[in-house]
This record gives structure tokens, C-alpha cells and sequence, in this order.
């Protein structure tokens, strides 16, 4: 086990305070938040809960709260201004929003990609979309060998009608991490608009836009140890030439004309303290971006040792199914999200057991309606699912592995 100054790390997040607090795995529908990120929304609340745009000091503060936010925003994604992105409810919110937009630029009978990975907030608004435009709709699955979307399988796809290809960067059920920067670029190939959902992805890995080539981004703060918020990373020249729908008074400015109604200024304050906790943990670096990356490094490393822990263990047990990479030496091709089914035990059996030993897991369909459709699952019953973050222990895995197994051993006694 790689060193992790995990007694740190813990004391940081008041939810893990107490000599037995519960064993939080169910990171993947969203994470803790440390301490400084509570701070932070609450001091906003009472310094900073007016609108902007005032002469009075306290609107002031809100307008430095909103724009220090966007720029964290920027970090977080790699973008070059804050300028290009949009801060909202959540990514599905986003999504939804940002497609009517979007959907303006295509004609009928053009051709749009969507896939079988995804969560259906990356997929539903385009479905709306092709509905509303007269669009067509074509499936990218997953390869069952690899756990993962091939460029190949994109690139037969493909026709000189294709205007968009919507892209899951990590699975919230499997954890495969996609090749986006090669998908983008197959995509590319027929100028289609590339829109990425890096949900699953950011709460462990940071994204480079400008790399990656795609057209716009989007992941939800609440997943990286934020807020209740998202935020959305769009191409600054095709945010500008887009028409928006907002009030007619609102500013025509970016990012401003995207962004609906009264900002969450104490979530922003929040987000900003996000960036702040991720830039804490490392060591070294210039700029904010930089030490986020430092610190990204530090805990990358601490949860691929958790991850070859769990897997393993659960590969141990009798009738267990994992959904995903199992290859030790291809961690880097996943989050450490790991989904199991059993042969004869249901997944809300697990879920119920595991709850009532303080363990937090989920089971169905996690909203991968697609996938568990390609897995051949039940789709209410779906998975198991396991998201390990940072502040997780070696101690909590093999409790939940041990819990598990006690589950697997109690059925198969009254079998």
C-alpha cells in the first residue's frame, strides 16, 4: 500500500468524525465534502446572498464569489478562460439546457451518435433533440472484451450527416475509462460536434479539453468533493455563435447568456473551495491547476491500491460476476468503480445487507439504462455497485468484502 496520509485526509470530512462513522462506497452518486468546502458555502450564505451587479459591497463580493468559481471551474477541465464555462444545477440539467442550443445547428435527417455506456443524462436530452429536430439516432456499444468504446466501432458509424457524437469519458456502473482524445479525433474525421460527460471522470482524473479536441465537456461538482452543482466546459467560438435560451434582458456575454436565472453564489463559493481541497493535497506546483494535479497524483496512486484490493477479494467469492476490468495491469483503464452481480443472491439483497451494517452501496440500473440493456441485466436489479474514493481505507474495504461475504455464506446455508 503506497503511503497516503489518510488520518489527515479523514479529519477533513466532518461526515467521517466519530469512533465508528459508516463506510461511505457510494461515491459514485456523489462524494463527501471536506470541511473548508462547508466553510466556504456557509460564510458566502451570510457575507455574499444578494445579486449581482449592486453598488452595495455585499452584491461586490457575490460578483468575486461567481467569477473566482468560474475560473476555478477552468482549472478543474483545463480550459483556457473562464469564459467558456457554464455553472449549473447539474450535469443532466446542463445537458438538457445546453441540447435545445445545440439542436438549432442540425437540419432534419442529420445523424447523431449517442452510446450504450453512458448515463442517461448524456443520452436522454439527445434523444429529445433528434425527437424535436427529425434527427437520426445511431447506438455506439461498448466492446465486451475490452470493457470499453473503440474507435473502430465509432469510425463504422460515421456518415458525411453525422453531427454529433455524445461520449462518456468513465462509466458510472463498469468504471472503463474511455480513450477521448481518440474518439474525438475519429469524430472529427466528418467535423461532427463532440460532447463529453466526464461525470465519473473528474473525481479521480483531471481532463485537458484543449488535448482531448472535443467540442464541450461537463461533470458535477458534488462528485469531486463540491457543492450540488455542475459545470459545463464549451468551444468559446461555438458558445458565441449558438442562440441561448434565456430571458430577453439577460446578458448576451459568456458565459452569462447559458446561465438561467439567480446563480447559487454560496455553491460557487463552495466550488471554488473544492479546486482549493484538491490543490491541498500534493506537493509542488506553481499555479492552481498545477498543484490540482499534484494532488490528483498523490491519491490516484492510494486508490488503485484500494481498487486491486476489492477486486481481488471480490474475485475470491463464490458466484460473483464483476461488470468491468479485472486485469490488475490495466487499472488505468478504470475508475475505481466496481459493479458485481451473484448467481443466486439479488443485487438489492446486498445492498439492503450491506446498509445494515453501516456499509453504503447502491444497486440497479444507476440510471446506465443502456448498459445493463447490453450486460443482459435485469434492468431494475442491475449491479452492485462499489465507488471507492480517497478517503476510503484498507480497513473499510476488507469490511465491506467480509460483510459480502457473510451475505453470500448466510444464503447458501438456507439453500
Amino acid at each position: 500500500m503506497a503511503y497516503f496520509p489518510i488520518d489527515k485526509i479523514r479529519a477533513e470530512f466532518p461526515a467521517l468524525a466519530g469512533p465508528k462513522p459508516p463506510i461511505y462506497l457510494d461515491n459514485p452518486a456523489g462524494t463527501l465534502v471536506p470541511r473548508m468546502v462547508i466553510d466556504a458555502v456557509a460564510n458566502a450564505m451570510a457575507t455574499a446572498s444578494n445579486n449581482l451587479g449592486g453598488y452595495f459591497a455585499a452584491s461586490a463580493r457575490a460578483v468575486d464569489i461567481v467569477e473566482k468559481a468560474h475560473d476555478s471551474a477552468a482549472q478543474f477541465v483545463g480550459a483556457t478562460s473562464p469564459a467558456e464555462m457554464i455553472v449549473g444545477p447539474s450535469m443532466t440539467n446542463l445537458t438538457l439546457h445546453m441540447s435545445r442550443s445545440i439542436g438549432l445547428l442540425f437540419n432534419p435527417g442529420d445523424e447523431i451518435i449517442v452510446t450504450r455506456m453512458d448515463h442517461e443524462g448524456d443520452v436522454a436530452p439527445w434523444l429529445l433533440m433528434a425527437r424535436d429536430r427529425g434527427l437520426v439516432v445511431k447506438w455506439l456499444p461498448f466492446n465486451r472484451e475490452t470493457w470499453r468504446l473503440e474507435p473502430e466501432d465509432l469510425r463504422g458509424l460515421l456518415t458525411e450527416r453525422t453531427r454529433l457524437v455524445a461520449l462518456n469519458y468513465a462509466s458510472n456502473l463498469t468504471g472503463s475509462i474511455n480513450d477521448i482524445a481518440a474518439l474525438t479525433a475519429v469524430a472529427k474525421s466528418v467535423d461532427a460536434l463532440v460532447y463529453v460527460d466526464a461525470v465519473q471522470y473528474v473525481p479521480h482524473h483531471l481532463p485537458d479539453v484543449v488535448k482531448l479536441g472535443c467540442d464541450f465537456l461537463a461533470c458535477s461538482s458534488y462528485k469531486f468533493f463540491g457543492p450540488h452543482l455542475a459545470v459545463l466546459w464549451g468551444r468559446k467560438a461555438l458558445l458565441e455563435r449558438m442562440e441561448a435560451y434565456k430571458c430577453r434582458c439577460a446578458s448576451d456575454a459568456l458565459p452569462d447568456k447559458y446561465e438561467t436565472g439567480t446563480p447559487q453564489t454560496e455553491l460557487q463559493a463552495g466550488l471554488s473551495a473544492a479546486a482549493d481541497y484538491a490543490a491541498s493535497l500534493g506537493a509542488g506546483g506553481n499555479t492552481l491547476r498545477e498543484r490540482m494535479l499534484a494532488g490528483y497524483h498523490a491519491f490516484n496512486i492510494y486508490e488503485d491500491d484500494l481498487t486491486r484490493q476489492l477486486i481481488t477479494g471480490l474475485q475470491s467469492m463464490k458466484g460473483i460476476t464483476i461488470h468491468g476490468i479485472t486485469n490488475l495491469n490495466e487499472l488505468a483503464h478504470r475508475v475505481p468503480t466496481v459493479s458485481f452481480t451473484h448467481a443466486a443472491i439479488q443485487t438489492h439483497d446486498f445492498a439492503q445487507g450491506l446498509a445494515n451494517q453501516d456499509i453504503c452501496v447502491w444497486s440497479g440500473h444507476n440510471y446506465a439504462i443502456e448498459l445493463v440493456r447490453q450486460l443482459g441485466l435485469d434492468e431494475d436489479l442491475g449491479v452492485v455497485r462499489i465507488g471507492i474514493a480517497h478517503y476510503n481505507t484498507a480497513e473499510e474495504i476488507d469490511r465491506a468484502l467480509n460483510a459480502i461475504d457473510s451475505i453470500i455464506q448466510k444464503r447458501l446455508r438456507t439453500i
